[in-house]
């Protein structure tokens, strides 16, 4: 079983990529943006203000699960950014690496709200942060999920998971 298999999930803002990149460095591990595999479409209606519907996720979802499978069909550790909001996207991604880790990063929407109003060259807008919190669902005790405070420093965060990962 490839214990390096991780999806570092939350909703926009939250600090995925960060975290991500950090996370992959500290493992010695590929690391993969999740964003980057939307399609010209998925983009176009975030850029728009349009929140995005299960049909527009599923296609993306997919190409998510099929990229964590090649990992774990080469015993290739992963970290791998995605909002994964709802348990039914979970359970997508899940399928490919039932050892799949999810690494939730958790905060408050006034922290959030914060952070997207300096983020710059994204293509996601603040505002759909209200739209991303209505389809949050937090991840259950079933779900092998860490949760993180956000309110954390990233590198914090980052020891915290590689600490919990060698346990």
């Amino acid at each position: 079983m490839n214990r390096n298999l991780y999806v570092v999930m939350g909703i926009t803002g939250s600090g995925k990529s960060t975290i991500g990149i950090a996370l992959a460095r500290a493992l010695g591990v590929d690391f993969v943006e999740g964003d980057d595999y939307h399609p010209p479409q998925n983009v176009e209606r975030m850029t728009s203000g349009i929140p995005l519907t299960d049909d527009d996720r599923a296609g993306w979802l997919r190409a998510l699960a099929s990229r964590i499978r090649e990992a774990k069909d080469n015993g290739a550790g992963l970290v791998l950014t995605c909002s994964a909001l709802k348990r039914s996207y979970r359970d997508v991604l899940r399928v490919s690496a039932p050892e799949l880790q999810f690494v939730f990063l958790s905060g408050s929407r006034a922290v959030i709200a914060d952070r997207l109003e300096e983020r710059r060259g994204h293509f996601m807008p603040s505002s759909l942060l209200d739209s991303q919190l209505a389809t949050l669902e937090v991840p259950g005790p079933d779900e092998r999920a860490w949760a993180c405070d956000i309110t954390e420093p990233a590198q914090k965060i980052v020891d915290d998971v590689v600490a919990r990962a060698s346990a």
